[in-house]
């Protein structure tokens, strides 16, 4: 099967493809240090593999699941982030299917007959997911949600309880639920390869070690264990990183752009922040990546200006960063920025409201959330392998890895 340019096996057994939102290696290689994930530790212990890979930049939830799901980067599918200006000057949130540029794996096994199902915690990336009638429901719009095409007529009665807000710490262990009560229900019409996107709402509110994340990444491992007594073939990744924008106090570590080209005399400039989400409470529209939309005539010195700030790390031009971050050259700014792991961008202060964050200032989006896990359940072989091993690979692999590179036979 030939999806966007790559050749895939069909799956013949269940399996699973996890992107743990936010889900920066150091949690998990603190929770499996403190014996917090045992189940998980049985899945490496066995044979699995656990290797780090890079995310796409910038380091965001839209662009990066759907990278994973169609194993293409952002210049192939289209979306670049979460939001952005089009060419014509308007603003756009990227999460209507109409702007996908490339088919997901699953779409094309859909075609094909075979069973796929998304399931996602936040509804934004539903519709994205299941972009050419993929089977998809999320948490955030579970109640009276359906799954006609494995039997099921009521998501929340299957599940046995009402789904959590989205903003509920257990919304992502529902997500998880939700792929295991349909394959159990389904039977031999089960999804042969599932996707579960969770969401960083316990991420951007707490450091590994933190209670909060303690109790996260235990409730993850917990069904990780049931997924694999019902059978899984198991490939786990994450979307993007996760690090602390604030000082030791507590404060917020921001550079606010608009409000700096304003005080170097910069004309006519616009500052979008492709971080910006309808899930305001997670990081107020703060994170490590700006795109800057600039005259010709101003942007040398918008880049003297950028030159000396503290916590700017990258600036690119159009052109420089479509190549650099494989991005689509219509979608992105004139101008690219990226900031230190520490630091966060915002456009205006007055613009940004922080009043309702889940605590201090968490956030991503730059190169330093970027790196993220690449786990695959059972021993990984053939010309992949190597690649795999030797930490070359990106998360938009997992579904070679897990397809390709372990004990699927050949359709």
């Amino acid at each position: 099967m030939r999806v966007n340019g790559r050749e895939y096996r069909v799956p013949r057994r269940p399996t699973l493809v996890l992107t743990v939102d936010g889900g920066a290696p150091a949690y998990l290689d603190d929770a499996l240090a403190r014996g917090l994930m045992p189940r998980l530790a049985e899945i490496l212990a066995a044979g699995g593999a656990y290797r780090r890979g890079l995310a796409e930049m910038p380091s965001l939830t839209n662009p990066n699941n759907l990278s994973i799901v169609t194993g293409a980067p952002p210049a192939v599918h289209g979306v670049p982030g979460n939001y952005c200006r089009l060419p014509d000057g308007s603003e756009l949130l990227l999460n209507d299917p109409g702007l996908l540029r490339a088919p997901s794996i699953h779409a094309v096994l859909r075609e094909a007959g075979v069973p796929v199902l998304m399931v996602t915690a936040k509804d934004k990336l539903r519709r994205l997911l299941g972009n050419g009638g993929v089977p998809s429901v999320s948490v955030e719009r579970a109640a009276g949600a359906a799954l006609p095409e494995f039997g099921v007529a009521d998501v929340e009665r299957l599940v046995g309880e009402p789904a959590p807000g989205v903003y509920d710490p257990e919304a992502s262990a529902y997500a998880m639920r939700i792929g295991l009560a349909v394959h159990r229900r389904a039977g031999a019409a089960a999804p042969r390869l599932l996707y579960v996107s969770l969401t960083d709402r316990v991420q951007h509110a707490a450091a590994p070690g933190d209670p909060l994340a303690d109790r996260f990444h235990a409730g993850v491992d917990r069904l990780l264990g049931e997924y694999r007594e019902a059978g899984f073939l198991i490939g786990i990744t994450a979307d993007h990183g996760m690090s602390a924008k604030h000082g030791p106090d507590g404060a917020p570590e921001v550079v606010y752009l608009a409000d700096l080209l304003d005080a170097a005399g910069v004309v006519g400039h616009h500052v979008v922040l492709p971080i910006t989400d309808p899930y305001v409470r997670h990081h107020g529209a703060l994170g490590s990546f700006a795109w800057l939309h600039v005259p010709a005539d101003q942007r040398a010195l918008v880049r003297r200006t950028l030159a000396g700030v503290p916590g700017v790390e990258e600036v690119y031009e159009r052109a420089e960063s479509a190549l650099v971050y494989g991005h689509p050259v219509d979608r992105i700014g004139d101008l690219s920025v990226a900031a230190a792991a520490g630091t966060a961008l915002g456009g205006r202060r007055g613009e940004h409201d922080l009043s309702g964050l889940h605590g201090a200032l968490r956030s991503h989006g730059g190169r330093h959330e970027q790196v993220v896990p690449l786990i695959v359940s059972e021993p990984v072989t053939g010309p992949v392998a190597d690649a795999f091993h030797a930490g070359l690979l990106h998360s938009r692999d997992l579904h070679a890895l897990l397809l390709n590179g372990t004990g699927q036979e050949v359709a």
